[in-house]
């Protein structure tokens, strides 16, 4: 038989940003409780800032019966003489028993000891309160507080519960709080409890004390809102998606209103309002044809006919802390970037000051222009040297998330080149998995350099990503290079980079380097594993050339032909087994006695003799090689008698299988 269950944490205000980090894990966590419990279910899980609610429309009001069976020993190892063993003694302790209770059975082979019980399941009710119990303690918020005089600890002091099967409230009790059919009204409403009788009574109660319960449907309510002020305003909001979700998790009833500021403050770079409004007072930017206004929008939490002092108390908030942001700015440019202070900030203990980083950096820059054949050296010098100077800016200490981009615009009101301010802007490009990248291979080069001091350098003082962990982003260092070097076409040889800058990353072990670094490779392409084991096989070092072989070569892997020239290319692999690959193999055509051999060797030569435009055209036609090798093991007995005619065919195997490992080698390859 089934009831509805309805179950509600209530709790003072939860701070959104840890409580959104653990949402999405709360229904898994729930779920794996009720599968332990057997008592496994549909249900919702709904939140306001202020309760937790977990809705079943119908739950068991008891476990399943079970039947348990344990088979034990032989008889004849059980019982000896007619007394009972050790192993049936431990066998009646296990089954919780006297001996004589043991039951025998045959099981097609011996007669063995065998227990059977009936587990009657229990009620519900009687295992609802550990249940809830274990599943507050399962939740991960982060940093927990204490209250009154209570030893243990949650994100937020508990204030009610209400644990409801049907009409019935079950005992229960979490953190000292006893279930009950109470529940709290938005406190614009009431602060009084409302009471309730049955689950439906619950929710039609809920919204008419002011509470929107469902997260969509406050999220819903905000963009309805938000619609209707850019249409009777004529704006455009907008709508960071983080921010929306941070500001439905604060709300139980959402009313989005539109504020001013002072147009004065709209002398600030863009990011700095947009960044101070978002990050210290959650309002959302407001345009109108493309340019930033002087308007913002707050979500306001109050139930209210009158929202004109909640405005007005917003904008009074907001004024302060644009009028700081226009004082660290105008300071800023008036004192101008300098990287001297730069000295004085440490990067990372055994790596020196922020400086020494830009020196490393600008001669990793140095080394990748050299390569690239970039002119402008000294432009690329100074970009890198003043790439961290922001860092001692007012506004950067004041907004750290603006690092880069503040040196772009202090850079550029300094009369910098546009290559020079640009690659300020861009360095830390990519930052996030849809991130954009450098816009041109100046700026390229700066944020290669970034990132690869970063990796070399923490690499050489064991800094390495462990785990889950990775707190100096050295996977997403390692993945933005791969993307700046397809986006850019340029060469990236890690291998070569490491062995000529060395000397500047004592302690550096080239090879965990290299392994971490190729290890990412198979996060970044969603590609068939083995296409990229084969790739690297190749021996391939840069990074460019390593997607390109790639690209060409997952479309043949994946095509319905594949299987079918695998099982040729395996043939191949199989032969030049107990050669050495590596080596100059020599082929002698006057030793050739069958028209398979000769015919596999004149197609070779013209294949390899021949120019491709990329590496899809080699690939075809080093495949285009599987009639001939078909024909040359149908027809050609490798393993002549004679060693010099055997050692000549196991040759021309091996400098076919070398053309394919110029771009794979394809006895890594798996389907």
């Amino acid at each position: 038989m089934n009831k509805p269950l309805l179950i509600e944490i209530g709790v003072e205000e939860l701070p959104a940003i840890p409580f959104l980090k653990e949402l999405p894990n709360i229904e898994k966590k729930w779920s794996d409780i009720l599968e332990k419990f057997k008592l496994s279910t549909n249900f919702d899980f709904f939140y306001t800032p202020r309760r937790l609610v977990l809705w079943h429309r119908e739950f068991n009001l008891s476990q399943e019966d079970t039947t348990v069976e344990k088979y034990g020993a032989p008889v004849a190892i059980a019982y000896k003489d007619g007394k009972p063993t050790g192993a049936a003694i431990g066998f009646a302790k296990k089954c919780g028993i006297e001996v004589d209770e043991l039951q025998t059975i045959n099981n097609g082979k011996d007669d063995v000891l065998y227990f059977k019980k009936e587990e009657k399941g229990k009620a519900s009710k009687d295992l609802l309160n550990e249940m809830i119990n274990e599943f507050i303690n399962v939740l991960d918020f982060g940093k927990s507080m204490r209250w009154a005089s209570r030893t243990d600890s949650f994100i937020r002091p508990i204030r009610s519960l209400i644990v409801m099967l049907g009409e019935e409230i079950v005992e229960a009790e979490l953190y000292g709080v006893k279930s009950s059919n109470k529940s709290f009204a938005h406190r614009m409403v009431s602060y009084e409890p409302f009471s309730f009788d049955f689950a439906g009574d619950y929710f039609c109660k809920l919204d008419k004390n002011g509470v929107i319960l469902y997260p969509e449907d406050r999220k819903k309510a905000i963009l309805e809102q938000m619609k209707k002020i850019e249409s009777d305003n004529n704006l455009s909001i907008d709508i960071d998606e983080e921010l929306l979700e941070e500001v439905v998790a604060i709300t139980e009833y959402p009313t989005a209103l539109l504020g001013t500021f002072d147009k004065e403050f709209l002398e600030l770079p863009e990011e700095v309002i947009v960044t101070s409004m978002k990050e210290h007072q959650r309002y959302f930017a407001v345009y109108k044809d493309g340019k930033l206004t002087n308007n913002f929008i707050v979500v306001s939490n109050s139930k209210t006919d009158d929202f004109s002092l909640i405005i007005a108390g917003n904008e009074k908030v907001l004024r302060p802390r644009l009028a700081d942001a226009m004082f660290f700015y105008k300071n800023d440019l008036k004192n101008g970037l300098s990287n001297k202070g730069l000295k004085n900030l440490v990067f990372v203990d055994g790596l020196g000051s922020m400086y020494n980083k830009c020196e490393r950096e600008e001669k990793i820059a140095s080394y990748l222009a050299d390569i690239y054949n970039i002119g402008q050296k000294e432009l690329l010098t100074k970009a890198v040297m003043l790439s961290k100077a922001d860092l001692m800016s007012e506004m950067v200490y004041e907004f750290t998330e603006l690092q880069g981009l503040m040196g772009y615009y202090y850079s550029k009101a300094a009369g910098e080149d546009e290559l020079v301010y640009t690659a300020l802007k861009e360095q830390y490009l990519p930052d996030g998995e849809d991130s954009e990248l450098p816009s041109n291979k100046f700026s390229a080069i700066v944020a290669l350099a970034y990132k690869l001091d970063n990796l070399m350098g923490l690499f050489s003082v064991g800094k390495i990503p462990t785990g889950s962990k990775d707190p100096f982003g050295l996977r997403r260092a390692a993945a933005g290079i791969v993307k700046i070097a397809i986006e850019h076409k340029i060469e990236v040889n890690l291998s070569n980079i490491i062995d000529n800058l060395l000397e500047n990353y004592t302690g550096l072990e080239k090879s965990k380097l290299i392994e971490f670094f190729n290890e990412r490779l198979f996060k970044i392409f969603e590609v068939n594993p083995s296409v990229i084991k084969a790739v690297l096989g190749s021996g391939e070092g840069d990074v460019y050339k390593i997607s390109q072989k790639i690209c060409a070569l997952n479309p043949i892997v994946l095509s319905e032909d594949y299987k079918e020239a695998s099982a040729t290319f395996k043939r191949v692999a199989n032969i030049i087994k107990d050669i050495d690959v590596n080596s100059s193999l020599k082929v002698n055509s006057s030793l050739f006695e069958q028209e398979e051999e000769k015919d596999l060797y004149e197609t070779y030569t013209q294949l390899t003799d021949k120019k491709y435009n990329n590496y899809e055209e080699e690939l075809d036609a080093l495949f285009s090689l599987k009639p001939k090798l078909d024909k040359f093991f149908d027809n050609v007995f490798v393993n002549h008698e004679n060693e010099a005619i055997k050692t000549n065919r196991k040759n021309l195997i091996g400098l076919v299988y070398q053309a394919f490992r110029n771009i794979a080698d394809i006895k890594e390859i798996t389907i």
